[in-house]
């Protein structure tokens, strides 16, 4: 690897990324849309990619651009739908654009979600049917047909990694992100962990180390480009993981009349396949959920 962007070098993932790659490249720059970097790197400028013309300043001899910008949520995406559009979508299309107007010949790193499929009671390889019931889930299903579009037209070149749900902090016990993270907090304040209904809802887990190396590792084979993953991890039902930290913290596990609009959106028993990639890369995770949450006690 050898000159790499970053974009949304200040969001959880990408923050992880940026401090990863620094064990395969010290050539990156990270970009977000706050004045100053979460980790005051030297390397890092502001950015906003709703401004077409800031693509401009950029440089295009660059080999990878870790596209981990934009706005995520569940509900909250259908009172801000123009916000989540213009930034999740219209950001992409901008980078797109410079890159063919450019002669950019970099490879596009994006992450994709769980939620663009349509939930089963069986693992999912990445041609299971898709089902967005949000809209976060459908700009990520459309930021990936875009990337396919562009491909094909103008020969830019990408890897999509869907995750699932990712957990985990590299610096530090503040674990404040997504599932794990509400869990956690519920329990540090000695409430109940809420469930809608029995808690039975599967998912994979995957620490967020592990999703880094996974992409900083296959992406060097040949055989990832132009090419979708689910990346695996450790699959469990939300009860159980739930049932962990309310032993931890003796706080009880509550169960929950799912509220409407939270049902609705609900995409259902979410489990990777990700056979396909594990094809490629013969990755061993480092990290298990389980083990994760036992460590926390130390931090009580």
């Amino acid at each position: 690897m050898t000159r790499s962007l970053i974009f949304g070098s200040n969001g959880y993932i990408g923050r992880h990324l940026s401090h990863e790659i620094e064990k395969y490249s010290n050539d990156y720059y990270c970009f977000d849309i706050q004045e100053k970097s979460v980790d005051q790197k030297a390397n890092y400028r502001q950015f906003d990619v709703t401004h077409s013309s800031e693509f401009a300043k950029l440089p295009s001899d660059v080999d990878y651009i870790f596209w981990f910008s934009g706005l995520t949520g569940t509900s909250n995406g259908f009172d801000h739908y123009s916000e989540f559009i213009e930034v999740n979508e219209v950001g992409l299309l901008n980078l797109l654009d410079w890159m063919r107007k450019s002669d950019c010949k970099a490879r596009i790193i994006f992450p994709s979600t769980r939620l663009i499929y349509k939930g089963k009671d069986e693992v999912l390889k990445e041609d299971a049917d898709k089902e967005a019931k949000t809209i976060y889930a459908l700009n990520k299903l459309s930021a990936e047909y875009s990337l396919q579009m562009y491909a094909h037209v103008f020969g830019i070149k990408y890897t999509v990694f869907r995750i699932c749900v990712p957990y985990g902090n590299m610096f530090g016990q503040d674990y404040s992100y997504g599932t794990i993270g509400f869990f956690l907090s519920n329990a540090k304040q000695n409430k109940p962990i809420p469930l809608f209904g029995d808690g039975s809802l599967k998912r994979t887990f995957t620490h967020v180390e592990d999703i880094c190396e996974v992409i900083l590792q296959s992406i060097q084979y040949p055989e990832t480009l132009n090419q979708i993953f689910n990346i695996g991890g450790e699959n469990f039902s939300l009860s159980e993981v739930a049932s962990q930290f309310a032993s931890l913290y003796n706080v009880p596990v509550a169960n929950l009349d799912w509220p409407e609009l939270a049902l609705k959106i609900e995409s259902g028993h979410t489990v990777f396949d990700s056979s396909k990639l594990h094809s490629i890369i013969r990755y061993e995770y480092k990290h298990q959920l389980i083990d994760e949450i036992r460590k926390l006690k130390q931090y009580k």
